[in-house]
């Protein structure tokens, strides 16, 4: 009998075998990405997990063009007024799914990048981000951030102008749509196990950043073989902290690029922006995330930068912004935003 592990190793042999034979195609490439679409094959319900099989692999410098689901289901899209017409395909399709939990996010992947271990660390370029769908809802949920104080369970479908990027919330507020994944992330360590998709972690996951829009780049700690990866809970806009639990929660589809930094020591997920370096921490506790997010901005600005701790820490105080990135999700969320026109020479 095969166990487990000699099922993986063939597996893995066979993923990369068809992986060389697909890249032998020139699929991967800026100009003809691979094509990453949702079904009751190709997502992860509610989890980031590593014993999770990925339905792609990649190498490092591929593009995958992909497509994410709304976070919801059709009966209660309709039920807020959605045209059963307008209820996506694919989001009824993957009803079908029996496997989920412990979350409740519709991620697509796991995706497989090739020679990525533990120790490495993945840079997902966000290469674009556009809307799949002309609405999306925001719900206030039982775990909101005022859920003690305002008890009313209400969902709006909000119209989405992809032409003018504004969402309608009313006839006279009309909201700027910045669409982003709110969760990018990769399998956490072994012991940790299934992973809930809502708290973000090490691993990155639920992390609703707002920042990370198109021409953003997420880098994020490998911990298990292959990384993978996942991406879902499609936002068309939210405000930092995301009170009620949802931002404009939406379908999207957009074009990833992956890239693989072997032996490059990093503790928590960070970002880069075309005008900001961001630092990110995500923990039960807001002062405990606070610190995690600082820290890292001051361990980069000592590596990157060659300045001492402390004035590390004197810029920080300075320059950098410490935000909010939600208070919803289990492990809130911290993000230091340092502006790079600050700094005259390279």
């Amino acid at each position: 009998m095969i166990n487990f592990y000699q099922k993986q190793a063939v597996f893995l042999s066979i993923l990369v075998s068809a992986t060389s034979f697909i890249n032998a195609q020139e699929k991967g490439t800026e100009e003809n990405p691979y094509v990453l679409n949702p079904s009751p094959t190709t997502v992860a319900w509610g989890n980031y997990w590593s014993e999770t099989e990925p339905v792609l692999g990649v190498k490092s410098g591929d593009f995958v063009k992909v497509h994410t689901l709304i976070t919801s289901s059709p009966d209660r899209l309709e039920a807020a007024g959605v045209d059963p017409e307008d209820v996506e395909k694919e989001l009824r399709d993957v009803q079908s799914v029996e496997d989920r939990g412990p979350g409740g996010h519709i991620l697509t992947g796991p995706i497989y990048i090739e020679d990525a271990e533990p120790g490495d660390v993945l840079e997902v370029k966000i290469k674009s981000i556009n809307l799949a769908i002309p609405y999306g809802y925001n719900a206030i949920g039982q775990s909101g951030f005022l859920s003690d104080e305002i008890f009313e369970r209400k969902m709006r479908i909000i119209p989405l102008d992809e032409k003018t990027m504004l969402g309608h919330f009313n006839d006279s507020i009309a909201i700027p749509l910045h669409p982003f994944f709110g969760s990018m992330g990769v399998a956490p360590p072994v012991e940790a196990g299934r992973w809930n998709s809502a708290p973000p972690w090490i691993h990155a996951g639920n992390l609703d950043n707002k920042e990370l829009t198109a021409g953003a780049s997420l880098f994020i700690p490998v911990f298990v073989k292959g990384a993978l990866f996942e991406v879902g809970d499609g936002h068309a806009a939210q405000g930092n902290g995301e009170v009620d639990i949802t931002a404009i929660e939406t379908s999207l589809k957009g074009e990833l690029q992956f890239i693989l930094h072997k032996n490059k020591e990093l503790s928590w997920p960070m970002a880069e922006t075309a005008t900001h370096i961001i630092t990110m921490g995500c923990d039960r506790d807001l002062n405990a995330a606070t610190h995690i997010a600082v820290r890292e901005m001051i361990t980069y600005l000592m590596k990157e930068k060659n300045m001492s701790r402390a004035d590390a820490y004197m810029l920080c105080s300075v320059a950098v912004d410490v935000n909010i990135t939600q208070l919803v999700d289990g492990n809130v969320g911290v993000h230091a935003m340092l502006p790079k026109t600050i700094f005259t020479e390279n």
